[in-house]
């Protein structure tokens, strides 16, 4: 076995909250990449509240950024392990999609990193989700440990 928890750091990039609204946009916040060579984006969702459906749905765009105050949607050459188009990694339009967990790899250059959650259509009632994101690949030894989660 291999030691992950001394190699790998956890950051809560969204807290668990329940998206409601009508066509609405959440910014998970944004992830300080220094020191590290990649990261691993995780998205769980609950038991959604309202029908999901082309027009009532949730998208998921990946985004980065050099300064942590103007974002870009990330390409296809800048991440792993999914596809993506105009920054959207995943979109839930059905209910048999959630619960569920999702995940992204990102080897792009950028310093900082955040998920865009678009709602469209009225949620009204709203489904579970929460954002985290994985730094990895340290470019110093000691660079993460399981003692430091931000």
């Amino acid at each position: 076995m291999k030691d992950l928890g001394n190699n790998l750091v956890a950051v809560q990039s969204l807290a668990p909250v329940v998206a409601s609204g009508n066509g609405t946009t959440t910014n998970s916040t944004g992830v300080d990449l220094q020191f590290f060579e990649g990261a691993f984006v995780t998205v769980s969702s609950g038991v959604e509240g309202d029908t999901l459906s082309g027009s009532l749905k949730y998208d998921f765009k990946l985004q980065h950024s050099d300064d942590d105050s103007t974002y870009t949607d990330c390409t296809q050459s800048e991440v792993t392990d999914v596809a993506i188009s105009s920054g959207i990694f995943l979109t839930l339009d059905d209910n048999a999609e959630t619960p569920q967990v999702t995940g992204i790899g990102y080897i792009g250059g950028k310093r900082y990193l955040r998920v865009s959650v678009v709602r469209t259509g009225n949620h009204s009632t709203g489904t579970p989700i929460s954002i985290t994101i994985i730094k990895g690949a340290a470019r110093h030894a000691g660079g993460a440990s399981t003692y430091s989660l931000a």
